[in-house]
C-alpha cells in the first residue's frame, strides 16, 4: 500500500514507519531537513522535506496515496491551528487520489481526550478532555464528518507510549538513573498505556482492514498505579533514587494544564481494535522495567 506519513521521525510516528516497513508498504514521509531525509532514504522511504504548517511543501506528495497516516504534532505556540491546516490539506488531498481503492485517513488522538473514567471506557464512551487537549476533539469530530464517499477515517487514541528513549515513561527512567523522581499529585491514579511496538502494528492493522473506520483505543488494559510503576524503576536500581510526591498547585504553577493531565485516574479498554485481531504482546510497565532499561540505553 502506498501511504503517506507525518511524523516519521516522532515517538509516535516512528513506531507507525517500523510497523509499515516491517508489513512492506510504501512509506512517503514528510521530514524537515535533509539530514532527517537522507535518513529515511537509507530506510527505503521517499522523503519529503517540508513543514506541516505550509502545506504547499508536500501536499502534491498526496497524489497517488492509498493512506495518509498523521501523527505528527508541533509543540508551539501555533501547533494546534497547524493540526487543523493539515487535516484540510491531507484531507482535501486524499479524496482527490488517484489510487484505484478506496483511500483511508488515519488521525492520532489522545486517550486524555476521555478525562477521569469512574469506570472502564470505551470506544463508545461520551469524552469529557482535560484543559490539556481541550481542543482534539473539535479535530476528531473534523475527521470523522470526512468519512463519506468512500474516504475511511479513522481516530487512534493511545495510551501513554513505553518503550524506546522517548516519552513520559522513558523521562522517568531517566529521572530514575539521575536520582530523582518526581509524581504529579498522589500517585494514585492509573495510566492506560501501549507498547511502542505494538501501537505500531494496530495502526497497520487498521490500514489493511477495509471497513475499519471511526474510533479505536490503543492500550493494553493493565490500569497500572502511577506509584506501582514509579517503584518498580526505583527498585530495579542498585542506587535506589529520591521519590518526590509534587503537591497538585505546586504541579500546575511548574507545568500548566499537562500537570492534570498527567494526574488523570483512567481504566480504558480497546474492544474495536481486539475486535481487529490486535492484542499487545506486552502488557505491564511493571512486569517489564529491566526490558525497558535496556530499550531505553539501547536507544540512547
Amino acid at each position: 500500500m502506498r501511504v503517506f506519513l507525518t511524523g516519521a521521525t516522532g515517538y509516535i510516528g516512528s513506531a507507525v514507519l517500523d510497523a509499515a516497513l516491517r508489513a512492506e508498504h510504501r512509506v512517503t514521509a514528510i521530514v524537515r531537513d535533509p539530514e532527517k531525509a537522507e535518513r529515511m532514504t537509507a530506510r527505503g522511504v521517499t522523503p519529503v522535506v517540508g513543514e506541516l504548517g505550509t502545506p504547499s511543501s508536500y501536499a502534491a506528495a498526496l497524489d497517488g496515496a492509498e493512506a495518509v497516516i498523521h501523527t505528527a504534532f508541533e509543540g508551539s505556540p501555533r501547533g494546534i491551528e497547524k493540526d487543523r491546516e493539515a487535516i484540510e490539506t491531507l484531507l482535501s488531498s486524499i479524496k482527490n487520489s488517484t489510487s484505484d481503492t478506496p483511500p483511508a485517513f488515519i488521525y492520532t488522538s489522545g486517550i486524555w481526550v476521555l478525562g477521569n473514567t469512574t469506570k472502564p471506557a470505551d470506544e463508545e464512551t461520551v469524552i469529557d478532555p482535560v484543559a490539556h487537549v481541550a481542543w482534539r476533539p473539535a479535530h476528531e469530530q473534523r475527521v470523522l464528518e470526512a468519512g463519506t464517499n468512500g474516504l475511511r477515517t479513522i481516530i487512534v487514541r493511545p495510551g501513554i507510549v513505553y518503550g524506546g528513549s522517548r516519552g513520559i515513561v522513558s523521562d522517568l527512567l531517566k529521572d530514575a538513573l539521575n536520582g530523582m523522581m518526581r509524581v504529579i499529585g498522589p500517585g494514585k491514579n492509573r495510566w492506560p498505556t501501549v507498547y511502542d511496538r505494538d501501537l505500531g502494528e494496530l495502526y497497520v492493522r487498521l490500514l489493511q482492514t477495509p471497513d475499519a473506520r471511526g474510533v479505536f483505543h490503543a492500550n493494553d488494559e493493565t490500569d497500572e498505579r502511577v506509584n506501582d510503576i514509579v517503584e518498580a524503576i526505583a527498585e530495579h536500581l542498585t542506587q535506589r533514587p529520591d521519590i518526590r510526591h509534587m503537591p497538585m498547585p505546586e504541579a500546575r504553577r511548574k507545568l500548566g494544564t499537562y500537570a492534570d493531565a498527567l494526574a488523570l485516574d483512567q481504566r480504558v479498554r480497546s474492544p474495536r481494535a481486539q475486535a481487529l485481531g490486535w492484542a499487545p504482546t506486552l502488557s505491564s510497565i511493571t512486569a517489564n522495567v529491566p526490558r525497558l532499561f535496556e530499550e531505553f540505553r539501547r536507544k540512547k
